[in-house]
């Protein structure tokens, strides 16, 4: 049976994205535990209790030298709550990631969508792959704005008017638009979260350029910012060595 829609659920619109680190176990001391194995065997477990600030060389040494498969032996899950457009870019990052995102088949939608802020650039500039975002003008901004919104609306309007009539949400939802929020959670280790940094954010300490598009890469500054604080002589030596994943 299809739950009766509710009818005080109004749309709203933000411009922003929420990412929370909801659990985790991660620290340096992780990576150093995992690579020194390889030479002192079980003696490697003496590291699991001592400074890693005494070896943050290693740490650097594996970055730089690309030895990879140390900075996966930890873990970190994060609630993100975005527009869908950025899930589905989410999912193109498959290796060492995890995902459990919230199903339209099983639960009433709620109206949240997405209207860039007056400081997302909005005018695309060069050809592919030599390209800029320039600031759009007043008048462009409001044009967005007032689209978006009223698409949003009438989207929404069609999803309920469906849900009242009976319609299943998994087949009602059909009409919404990827401007919707959607929620997940994302599980991954330093190593694949490196991977994901390096192509979802610019920073100019980046060896290789990227371009992403900047409602991913708003979720990948917030996950950078916790994932430095948890490991912070992994997150100097990938900056030290070009943003570039081991």
């Amino acid at each position: 049976m299809t739950d009766t829609p509710a009818d005080d659920l109004k749309p709203s619109f933000r411009s922003d994205v929420t990412v929370e680190l909801v659990k985790h176990s991660a620290a340096d001391s992780d990576v150093l535990w995992a690579a020194r194995v390889s030479t002192a065997g079980e003696q490697s477990l003496e590291e699991l209790t001592k400074d890693p600030e005494r070896s943050k060389g290693l740490i650097n040494y594996l970055m730089r030298d690309r030895h990879g498969s140390p900075f996966e032996h930890n873990s970190m899950t994060f609630f993100i709550s975005a527009p869908i457009f950025v899930f589905r870019e989410f999912m193109r990052h498959r290796v060492g990631w995890s995902y459990n995102e919230e199903s339209g088949r099983y639960r009433e939608l709620q109206p949240v969508f997405y209207v860039p802020g007056e400081d997302r650039k909005l005018v695309q500039q060069g050809r592919p792959g030599k390209y800029e975002f320039v600031a759009g003008t007043e008048a462009q901004q409001e044009l967005v704005e007032r689209s978006m919104q009223q698409s949003y609306i009438q989207a929404y309007e069609q999803y309920q008017e469906m849900l009242a009539a009976g319609v299943a949400r998994e087949v009602a939802r059909a009409v919404l638009p990827v401007g919707l929020f959607s929620s997940m959670y994302a599980t991954c280790n330093a190593r694949s979260l490196m991977h994901f940094l390096g192509l979802r954010t610019q920073h100019e300490l980046a060896r290789v350029p990227s371009f992403p598009q900047r409602e991913i890469e708003m979720v990948g500054e917030k996950m950078e910012a916790a994932w430095a604080e948890l490991m912070p002589l992994t997150y100097a030596a990938f900056n030290a060595n070009g943003r570039v994943a081991p």
